[in-house]
């Protein structure tokens, strides 16, 4: 019987349409899922929707809907991208199905029945953007979320509270025995850190509204949205319901997530695990944000790009290769349409397409289609194959997915080394054609091997490569691990390059048409925006802030302004004395970290670089820019 395997995503909450961002985790995930399946296991992929809590009631009552509308509405259109992704989930689970609801409620009445869940009060701050409660201590006297830097709204209400605090020695014991219980390390340091302060205890329930899982025995009470999420990953393999199949299954291979719901699936999931006896999941994979050509993606800002259109115009395999080979899996990455196009044309174009064309043509030409006899082995050749095949699976095992497709690309390079030093046109002039059909056969079984490590990243383009080169076999690890898997005298088919070159006049951005249109003005409207030169007085950090600097412009006629800009991270506050900025000063006044900003300065971002606009030369602090 094969080892079973469980994956899952976290559940998507359905305040708003999927992007590129939600995608990413999702396409990850089912990479992970389809090598799994060919290394023989069972695979269980899991993938949803959250939508309980005040986020989604708002966001309905916004849109003029009942919230169980919203969410169904919402919720398909998660579905139906997930398809048109070719995405492999093996079930899509939605936290208002009667099942997970029932399995919530029974969940949380076992943590009450073992002492885990009292009834208190609780008076604090949260995050209704975050649903994220949050203690004194992780605030300063700006009341600003910590996560997402909104202004926090304080609640005091009667509670139901889950014992937390009583974990913190189990959870960190676990760590202790458990190493690689999450990753990346700098994730799992950090989730040590917390656990190493010590532990609160939980508010699990509230009451100002009534869009959730109610308590069993105190429905004035819902369960908080996180508590009823986390529970998916167990309701979806039947706890509760189907005794044998959740045995099977749980506990989780991996929890793939984003690293700001860590501290949820690292320490209050486990937590709660423990409080109802069941076993913890072995690995949570915390990776990082993905940005938008250097922004946070936001629909305001128009690049909440929904990955259909990147699909279309460039083909879903690529798009899948993009993500994984430019964006270094478990850390932060910027998604660049430019940077897409030119691993198309150097990585897959170049690389990949142009060897496989240039080897069927030779086989068509010299051998009628038919692969030819390997009567010369290279044993250097086919050692250096086989070591970076084991490479592979080793990276791939231990998630280091981009570092695994890496040794993919290697032997690409490998192969088309091998092709251009044995010089094969050369060998075609020869009567003798065993030497130029071991050449071309030994780059044909380096195609397959690279194939079949693309497949879980771009299924379509590994079939067809696949069917080129004559076989018609399923994908599985002994295709790898076994050198000489093509069969000689097999038909090889020469057809159009397998990818096709962008030239640059055809990389136009790829966006949401309608926010294109959307975020087209007007030069009336342009004329709103007063763009002064303000003249840095004085700039220092602000305390407890990694990110902002406090600046002190003149602005001449209009005297002196604070400003608040977010470019620590880029700048020493002594680098900005003296220089003249491009200033917005005509925006609303806003408040960051309990400082108002009394306008904005201008500024260009690239990937990991950021440069603040200034002025050429000296001019009057004050002046006018248009």
């Amino acid at each position: 019987m094969p080892e079973k395997f469980y994956i899952t995503t976290p559940i998507y909450y359905v305040n708003s349409d999927p992007h590129i961002g939600s995608a990413y985790t999702t396409i990850v995930a089912d990479v992970i899922a389809r090598y799994k399946r060919i290394m023989g296991y069972d695979v269980f992929f899991l993938t949803g929707t959250d939508e309980h809590g005040q986020k989604i009631l708002q966001a309905a009552t916004q849109n003029g809907e009942d919230p169980q509308s919203f969410c169904d509405k919402l919720a398909a259109k998660f579905k139906n991208l997930w398809k048109d992704l070719n995405i492999t989930n093996d079930y899509f689970i939605r936290t208002t199905n009667e099942d997970h609801m029932r399995v919530v409620q029974s969940f949380v009445s076992k943590m009450k029945e073992n002492g885990d869940v009292y009834k208190g009060k609780y008076q604090g701050w949260y995050c209704i953007p975050c649903e994220t409660y949050w203690s004194e201590e992780d605030l300063d006297e700006s009341k600003i979320c910590p996560s997402c830097g909104r202004e926090l709204k304080f609640i005091a209400e009667d509670n139901y509270f889950f014992r937390l605090s009583k974990y913190t020695d189990k959870l960190l014991k676990h760590y202790e025995e458990n190493p690689d219980f999450v990753q990346p390390d700098f994730r799992r340091n950090e989730m040590l850190k917390i656990l190493q302060s010590g532990l609160k205890d939980l508010s699990i329930t509230r009451t100002t509204f009534s869009w959730g899982v109610p308590m069993l025995d105190d429905p004035q009470h819902v369960i908080y949205v996180w508590v009823d999420a986390l529970i998916n990953y167990i309701s979806a393999v039947g706890f509760m319901k189907d005794e044998s199949r959740f045995s099977y299954y749980w506990p989780a291979d991996l929890h793939l997530i984003g690293k700001e719901i860590n501290r949820f699936h690292s320490i209050v999931w486990p937590a709660m695990l423990m409080s109802v006896g069941l076993p913890l999941p072995k690995k949570v994979f915390a990776h990082g944000w993905l940005t938008v050509n250097g922004q946070k993606i936001s629909k305001s800002l128009g690049n909440a790009i929904d990955p259909r259109f990147l699909a279309d115009k460039y083909g879903n395999d690529v798009v899948r290769f993009y993500l994984l080979r430019d964006i270094v899996f478990g850390k932060d990455g910027d998604f660049s349409e430019q940077n897409l196009v030119n691993r198309l044309n150097a990585d897959l174009a170049n690389n990949y397409g142009n060897l496989l064309h240039r080897t069927t043509a030779m086989i068509k030409k010299h051998f009628n289609s038919k692969l030819p006899e390997r009567d010369l082995s290279d044993s250097k050749l086919v050692e250096e194959v086989m070591t970076a095949v084991k490479s592979f699976t080793h990276l791939m095992d231990t998630l280091q997915i981009t570092q695994a497709l890496d040794k993919a690309m290697e032997l690409l390079t490998l192969a088309n080394k091998y092709f251009d030093e044995k010089k094969p046109w050369i060998l075609a002039k020869d009567e003798n054609k065993k030497p130029l059909g071991s050449v071309l056969y030994n780059v044909c079984e380096i195609l397959l091997k690279v194939a079949v490590m693309l497949a879980p990243i771009m299924p379509e383009t590994s079939l067809d490569v696949m069917n080129r080169l004559g076989f018609s076999g399923d994908i599985s690890e002994q295709l790898l691990s076994t050198w000489g898997v093509l069969k000689s005298r097999n038909t090889v088919k020469h057809g159009k390059p397998l990818f096709t070159k962008i030239q640059e006049k055809q990389t136009k951005p790829v966006a949401n048409t309608q926010l294109q249109e959307d975020n087209l003005i007007s030069i009336d409207e342009f004329k709103k925006i007063q763009l002064k030169v303000g003249k840095v007085l004085r700039a220092e950090k602000i305390p407890k802030s990694k990110k902002l600097l406090k600046l002190i412009v003149d602005l001449g006629p209009l005297g002196q302004r604070q400003i608040i800009a977010g470019i620590a991270n880029y700048y020493e506050p002594q680098d900005l004395l003296g220089k003249s900025i491009v200033v917005v000063t005509n925006l609303k006044p806003a408040k960051l970290m309990g400082l108002e900003s009394q306008g904005m300065l201008l500024a260009a971002k690239s990937n990991a670089e950021l440069k603040i606009l200034t002025v050429d030369g000296s001019i009057e602090p004050g002046s006018v820019i248009s």
